[in-house]
């Protein structure tokens, strides 16, 4: 204010010249102090400060001070002028200032606003972040939850199944026939379960499709029918026997041993029963291995078999072979393509029910060798069984061996019916080896085997001569075989016939000079 206060002496002592000089610079002055105080007024509000608005107020006394110390020497129109300057000045610096005030206020809050929001946000996505971790937790939990219960239940599957395995095993030792049994029950499970597990992964892609896709296609359609009708035949099958009894009398002609000449008999004692007036059905059981319609001669003929109408795919009529020897007699011959897992407990039983309707007095089954599937569904529901067996021990052992089955395992067992009548059968006896010591005798085996005996067939050329041509042995009443084959059956429709051709012929003396028959 000093500085001021001298200046002003000093301007109002000089010449008017130098006075007018003085004034133009005042005025210059008076002029820029507003657009000085607007400068800073501005520069003040873009730093947002609040000192901003009071040394804005500073400078503003400041310039009214610098006009308030003009000289009186001045004239009065300059005053007013220079006074109504200072007053627009001062209101304009108020307003300056006021309006930086209310720019400052909303500036501030809206930072303010803004430093809210932004935390608001930070702690909102803080407690998402959280949120979600804690959800990521408890789902996990909850997954973690089932998955530990299905490893558990799955630990105890396994162990359950391998308990199973062991006791399936030890029974296997035990009984060996069974366990044949439940293996083949197992695979026809296994196999049901993979028809159904791919047709329903099937059924699933096609439900699982997007809208626009195209279903799927008529031939896999087809293919998935096919797999479920026969997974509907293996559903139904080794559980679900039929228990009703059948009017047809059901022979098997079994063995433990093969090739002791079951298909032989098998046919020439069905021929048997045709030609004395009673009608008959042979049936194939050695799927895979058919040898039957050789031996009688309908090799050619065969176009079904007996897996298509255990299967549904034609009706029996379709498959029976009638015989070029007599009306009476008919063959439902094996499959040559599958195996004998095709046999079914069920399917077998409607056959044979069947059969029975249709007026057939005897069924003959020729049973294929050994205690496999196909062999125990032949014998199940058997009412009489031929036990066939060579004179030697392993084929009497292995003949033991299937008269325990028959005792156990036949329908007529289960159901505690008068169990089935085993009657045995010699075949390819030679009395001359038997004499000698080679051969057991027929007495030896019915002491092993303490079953009736129904024929003694004897080896002869002819029984091969007769597969060969496809006529069966029996029809050749010239041979000794086919007589033996003829005495059979008449003791199996329950006459009483002498044996013949189980005693070595007797030599003459030149016989046994000279070594003839020997």
């Amino acid at each position: 204010m000093k500085k001021i206060n001298s200046r002003a002496k000093s301007k109002s002592s000089p010449s008017s010249a130098a006075t007018k000089h003085k004034e133009t610079e005042l005025k210059k002055q008076d002029t820029t102090a507003p657009i000085t105080a607007e400068v800073t007024a501005s520069k003040d509000n873009s730093s947002a400060a609040p000192a901003a608005s009071a040394e804005q107020k500073v400078s503003a006394e400041r310039s009214t001070d610098d006009k308030a110390s003009v000289p009186q020497a001045e004239t009065d129109a300059k005053s007013e002028c220079k006074a109504e300057s200072a007053s627009e000045t001062e209101a304009k610096t108020d307003a300056d200032t006021k309006s930086a005030g209310e720019a400052e206020t909303p500036a501030e809050n809206k930072a303010e606003d803004k430093a809210d929001t932004k935390a608001a946000e930070t702690e909102n996505t803080t407690d998402a972040a959280s949120k979600e971790a804690d959800e990521g937790k408890d789902a996990d939990s909850a997954q973690a939850e089932p998955k530990a219960e299905a490893e558990s239940k799955t630990e105890a599957e396994d162990k359950n199944a391998a308990d199973a395995d062991q006791a399936e095993a030890d029974k296997a030792e035990a009984d060996p026939a069974e366990a044949t049994v439940a293996a083949d029950k197992a695979q026809a499970n296994d196999k049901n379960q993979d028809l159904t597990t791919k047709d329903s992964a099937e059924t699933k892609a096609s439900d699982n499709a997007p809208p626009g896709a195209a279903p799927l296609a008529p031939k896999i359609r087809k293919m998935t029918a096919t797999k479920k009708k026969e997974a509907k035949s293996l559903a139904t099958t080794e559980d679900t026997p039929i228990a009703e009894a059948f009017k047809s009398r059901i022979i098997v002609v079994t063995s433990g041993k093969g090739g002791v000449g079951k298909t032989t008999s098998a046919a020439a004692i069905s021929m048997g029963l045709a030609l004395r007036g009673h009608k008959t059905a042979v049936i194939d059981f050695d799927v895979g291995l058919r040898n039957l319609d050789l031996i009688m001669g309908v090799e050619l003929r065969v176009v079904y078999d007996f897996i298509n109408v255990i299967h549904g795919e034609v009706n029996l009529n379709q498959a029976l072979i009638k015989d070029r020897h007599t009306d009476n007699l008919y063959i439902l011959p094996a499959s040559q393509t599958r195996d004998k897992d095709a046999l079914t407990y069920h399917g077998v039983g409607l056959v044979m029910k069947e059969l029975s309707d249709m007026g057939f007095e005897y069924i003959v089954c020729d049973s294929p060798a050994g205690i496999e599937a196909g062999a125990l569904i032949a014998l199940y529901y058997s009412d009489e069984a031929i036990v066939t067996t060579n004179p030697e021990v392993s084929s009497v052992r292995d003949s033991d061996r299937i008269i325990g089955i028959l005792n156990a395992r036949s329908r007529r067992a289960e159901q505690n019916l008068d169990p089935v009548i085993p009657k045995l059968l010699l075949t390819r006896y030679i009395p001359e080896r038997v004499t000698k010591g080679e051969m057991l005798s027929n007495d030896d085996i019915q002491e092993l085997l303490s079953i009736p005996l129904l024929g003694i067939i004897p080896e002869s050329p002819d029984v091969l001569k007769a597969s060969n041509t496809g006529e069966t042995i029996i029809l050749n009443q010239e041979s000794e075989a086919g007589q033996a084959y003829n005495d059979a059956v008449e003791r199996l429709l329950g006459n009483e016939v002498p044996f013949r051709f189980y005693q070595a012929k007797k030599k003459g003396f030149l016989a046994k000079l000279f070594g003839v028959g020997d």
